[in-house]
């Protein structure tokens, strides 16, 4: 799979990722061995971005001339210990044409499942498909759910699979009550939704969510209930976090 993956290739790339989901990868260790209090994976840098360089079989590591010690450890298991930090991992460094690099934002998708979120590179624009009554109906239900601090959309054009319309949800907090207000909310509202047009959610405080960055960063709220209201304490009197589940 490694020597299929090449530029425009996504295919392949998937393929590579759910073969590293459900196999085992053998991380080479600069300091310590595996288990110990000391044990540090070896890093590299490439384009600005941080990697963890390993290989793939027993037989990798023989032909790699790695002298120190190694840890075999699943792929979610170093995918859920290293996409937290924004390090990814390097699979067989010593290959010719040096390898093939899995950046953090897919190791998260190795954590969380690779069905749950969308296949990058991402390309994310402001929505031009035209549906009014949508938005009207998602701006009023959100005025009555008072978990909703503000709603912000994109449009979602993964680089594998159909494009899709994102809300983004700011909630005041994220207790139970709250959430399931907000469930039953979108629930009520994607009624409105066109035939065919698939439409989906993502948390505006999930600091690792790539569509919640773009959010943060080039839109501003088609809907902010403190926008629109006196000045006063906040409904939940507490900081402002996202919604997770997606439709």
């Amino acid at each position: 799979m490694l020597r299929q993956v090449e530029p425009g290739r996504f295919d392949a790339y998937e393929s590579l990722l759910r073969a590293v989901a459900g196999g085992q990868v053998w991380m080479l260790l600069w300091n310590g061995t595996a288990g110990s209090p000391d044990a540090q994976y070896g890093n590299m840098d490439v384009e600005g971005l941080g990697y963890a360089p390993c290989v793939t079989s027993a037989r990798e590591l023989a032909a790699s001339g790695w002298n120190r010690a190694h840890e075999v450890v699943t792929g979610r298991d170093i995918a859920r210990a290293l996409f937290p930090d924004h390090w990814g991992i390097w699979l067989n460094p010593h290959a010719p044409g040096g390898g093939v690099g899995i950046p953090w934002l897919d190791l998260r998708r190795i954590a969380t499942g690779l069905d749950r979120l969308p296949a990058g590179p991402l390309t994310l624009s402001e929505p031009a498909i035209e549906i009014p009554q949508f938005y009207a109906l998602l701006t009023q239900n959100a005025h009555r759910t008072p978990a909703i601090r503000s709603l912000r959309r994109v449009w979602v054009q993964p680089s594998l699979g159909v494009p899709y319309l994102a809300i983004g949800l700011d909630l005041y907090d994220t207790n139970r009550a709250a959430v399931e207000s907000v469930r039953a909310m979108m629930a009520q509202t994607v009624v409105a939704v066109p035939d065919g047009l698939p439409v989906s959610t993502v948390a505006m405080s999930d600091e690792y969510d790539p569509v919640a960055m773009w959010l943060r960063a080039h839109t501003r709220p088609f809907y902010d209930r403190e926008a629109h209201a006196p000045a006063g304490p906040s409904p939940a009197g507490a900081p402002g976090y996202g919604y997770p589940q997606a439709y």
